[in-house]
């Protein structure tokens, strides 16, 4: 399929949805995003040093027992990849507590590498694991992987994209990560974006404050588009 035109995608997201029958196969990968026109995401850091092992293909990790891979909390742990269909946007990739994962456009999936730290990750939280075996629920498991981050913790991958949660996400099924920063989209369980319904885009919400408030992510843009 040949990259949709920059035209194109701002044609489908004025109209909020795309198009009956229009092809949602992947387009562009990390090279070309949905829009020329947005800045950079936040805590971004495109250029962090690599974090992978060229050697490993799509996805690379740390050996199993690594003493420099940090043991995270199974509360913190993303246990469970599900396929699940919600309305308006159709198949999503779900963590075990129904919230629709996403994928980056400036991150990297062969070798999978990601590119969002500091702000960046309080606002897109990774799917990070201890063991890379999430429960699968129609996932295929061979495009199932992860990659170790800057601070050494190990993320999920879906087809060699690292997997991410968003902040502005309230309740389990909302998507309202959709086409922010014209860089972030819904995955599909085949690991390409999910582009049947693809709103304009729109800023992140802020990164949570420093603070015990449990205030998660100051004001909460876009709309709500879980119905």
């Amino acid at each position: 399929m040949k990259v949709l035109g920059a035209s194109l995608v701002a044609a489908i997201a004025l109209t909020g949805c795309a198009p009956a029958g229009l092809n949602t196969a992947d387009y562009g990968n990390a090279a070309e995003p949905a829009s020329n026109d947005v800045a950079a995401t936040p805590g971004a850091t495109a250029g962090a040093a690599p974090e992978t092992d060229p050697s490993a293909g799509a996805t690379a990790e740390a050996a199993p027992g690594d003493a420099n891979t940090p043991e995270i909390s199974d509360e913190l742990a993303t246990n469970e990849l599900k396929a699940q269909k919600v309305a308006r946007m159709g198949t999503t990739v779900q963590d075990e507590n129904g919230f629709v994962l996403y994928r980056f456009d400036k991150d990297e999936d062969s070798p999978a590498k990601s590119n969002c730290n500091g702000d960046c990750a309080k606002i897109w939280p990774p799917a990070i694991t201890n063991d890379g075996e999430p429960k699968l629920s129609g996932v295929d498991e061979s495009l199932v992987g992860t990659v170790t981050r800057a601070d050494g913790t190990k993320q999920l991958t879906l087809k060699g994209w690292p997997l991410y949660r968003y902040i502005g996400d309230k309740k389990p099924g909302q998507w309202k990560g959709q086409n922010v920063s014209g860089t972030w989209f819904v995955i599909q369980p085949n690991g390409t974006k999910n582009l049947t319904c693809l709103p304009a885009v729109s800023k992140p919400v802020a990164p949570p404050a420093d603070d015990t408030s449990g205030d998660a992510g100051g004001s909460d843009s876009g709309s709500d588009y879980s119905y």
